[in-house]
């Protein structure tokens, strides 16, 4: 593993894949997050593609949107390592997409506890 970073190829950008992963993955919650999973076959070589996406309907500033993005992107970038190595220990690859559900807007440190609480019941799901 190339340790903390977040390259291209590990974002979900196809439509038609998260499609599939809304009609068909699987989802909990890890308040204020929101988690969609769906095992897959990806064409790329890292076993995880990840998206994230915060409510129009909630926060009608794009400022307030993109910065609970950026908050759930650094918490999943700094704590990915362990959750890849546990998923390309199984030999899978999924697609999961994190929805931010909350009213309000959430300090970093409450978004990395979901992140991490979210990363363990992936992992306990997968198997």
């Amino acid at each position: 593993m190339e340790g903390f970073t977040l390259h291209k190829e590990e974002r979900l950008c196809s439509e038609k894949l998260i499609g599939e992963l809304f009609s068909s993955g699987e989802s909990f919650l890890s308040y204020p997050l929101k988690v969609v999973f769906l095992k897959s076959e990806l064409p790329q070589s890292y076993p995880v593609q990840a998206a994230f996406t915060v409510s129009k309907r909630n926060f009608k500033r794009a400022v307030k949107r993109n910065l609970l993005k950026r908050r759930m992107r650094e918490a999943y970038r700094l704590n990915k390592p362990s959750f890849y190595d546990e998923i390309a220990g199984k030999g899978l690859q999924i697609a999961i997409m994190f929805v931010y559900i909350g009213k309000d807007l959430a300090e970093y440190a409450i978004i990395e506890k979901a992140m991490i609480s979210a990363f363990k019941k992936v992992t306990a799901k997968i198997v």
